[in-house]
């Protein structure tokens, strides 16, 4: 694993938020109450991604004692890619007890921010989306 952006490394070391591997992750979910992901990607690839490095901390402050957050490790993303449906970098992903409120992607005004949160802070858990399969079709034939 290559080093972190200082604006990255900050969130985890300056700040204490967690980053999760696959075993932290489990253990971060464990935790009851709400909670969001940070899943930057590649920094370099989505420059957004240290906007939201620098907004994370501020997004936490503004739900003071409701909101916790935790930092996915570079090698964990593809999987939580995968599990909560997201396509594009950097994303939120919203907890509760676990279980998922949703995802906010890329970077957004301030008051967008605080209204999206706001609405998943006060709905139910949800079924994740997916990222979608592709399916083919094979022509039925009738004999």
């Amino acid at each position: 694993m290559g080093a972190q952006h200082p604006l990255i490394a900050r969130l985890t070391g300056d700040l204490g938020y967690p980053l999760l591997d696959a075993a932290g992750l489990a253990a971060f979910c464990e935790v009851p109450g709400d909670a969001m992901l940070f899943c930057g990607g590649d920094p370099v690839a989505y420059p957004e991604t240290l906007d939201l490095a620098v907004v994370l901390p501020e997004l936490v402050r503004a739900f003071p004692g409701r909101l916790r957050a935790g930092v996915a490790a570079a090698e964990l993303e593809p999987a939580l890619q995968a599990r909560y449906g997201f396509s594009r970098w950097p994303s939120l992903v919203f907890l509760r007890d676990g279980d998922y409120l949703g995802t906010l992607s890329g970077i957004l005004d301030w008051a967008v921010y605080l209204e999206r949160i706001e609405d998943l802070l006060a709905g139910p858990v949800v079924r994740p989306p997916s990222i979608g399969i592709p399916l083919t079709a094979t022509p039925a034939h009738c004999h």
